[in-house]
């Protein structure tokens, strides 16, 4: 059996009305599973997660996406997470019968197809990346919406498909295959951006931190704290346990502590044996110990 995963990020957190419009059209795609989806109104963002047949998720994907074009406007949109646009950001990831090289098809034939369809810019990053210089997420995003039309006009940034024009209501789509990541988020009792900042520097890999960890300081207003968000690439080399520590020892440096964490979406079981052993001390530890994993 062939199974490939969609996590598509949508621009929009705030109206649930929406959301669940947006995520109906996965549900009424037969032969694709959803798995999860959840909306955070600070970063006024949404994440689902759904699963199945490789030809089957590319056209879920397009039919949450058009609709996500259709209802959600870049112009009225405020948040405290980076975006692009509309359907923001759309990852394929392979899971069991299905290569990277199927997950990459699959992101070219859905990208060229939604910018087709909804006029919207489209731009390949990380595996199938069409530049070198686009593999990276944070590149494609950086200067945000607000700075798309102006980034557009550089030869060195026209969009991989669909039109060569600024969309100001959906403004553009960066669609991706990667290998599966945790998207982990650490809150801590402070309302100084600037002290988040600090420490998302000392875990992320571009300013020395953890390899595979992309982390930013974010303020989450709603709660009157601040959030270190990041993505963990590949929990092997980069473990939940030994990012949560350090964001825990630099956050002591400033008298603070950790409020609370979460995960955004799904995590592989192996990624959670990981933590129970570090923190349980059970070095022997495996995921095969675990009952579910043993029936399955």
């Amino acid at each position: 059996m062939k199974i490939l995963e969609c996590v598509p990020n949508f621009s929009e957190g705030r109206d649930e009305a929406k959301l669940e419009e947006i995520v109906e059209q996965i549900r009424k795609t037969s032969g694709v599973n959803l798995l999860d989806y959840s909306r955070d109104e600070d970063h006024n963002r949404s994440v689902v997660t759904f699963v199945g047949d490789p030809d089957k998720v590319v056209e879920a994907a397009l039919r949450a996406c058009l609709k996500a074009v259709e209802l959600i406007d870049m112009q009225r949109h405020s948040g405290s997470h980076p975006r692009l646009g509309a359907a923001d950001v759309v990852p394929f990831v392979p899971i069991r019968g299905v290569g990277m090289e199927e997950a990459v098809e699959a992101a070219h034939r859905f990208g060229r197809e939604l910018g087709e369809r909804a006029t919207v810019p489209i731009y390949f990053y990380e595996e199938a990346a069409t530049k070198p210089e686009r593999q990276s997420l944070p590149a494609i995003r950086k200067g945000e919406y607000e700075g798309l039309a102006e980034k557009m006009r550089d030869p060195e940034w026209f969009p991989d498909a669909g039109p060569h024009k600024f969309n100001p209501k959906a403004g553009a789509t960066i669609v991706g295959a990667r290998y599966a990541l945790i998207a982990f988020n650490v809150n801590i009792n402070t309302q100084d951006l600037e002290v988040a900042k600090q420490i998302a520097r000392a875990v992320r890999f571009i300013n020395g931190g953890f390899r595979c960890v992309r982390a930013m300081g974010v303020s989450l207003a709603g709660k009157g704290i601040c959030q270190i968000s990041m993505n963990l690439l590949n929990y092997h080399k980069s473990p939940i346990h030994r990012v949560f520590e350090t964001i825990r020892s630099e956050a002591s440096r400033y008298g603070l502590e950790i409020v609370e964490s979460e995960i955004v979406g799904l995590i592989p079981v192996d990624a959670l044996a990981g933590v129970a052993s570090f923190y349980l001390r059970a070095h022997d530890f495996t995921p095969s110990q675990i009952i579910e994993n043993r029936l399955l």
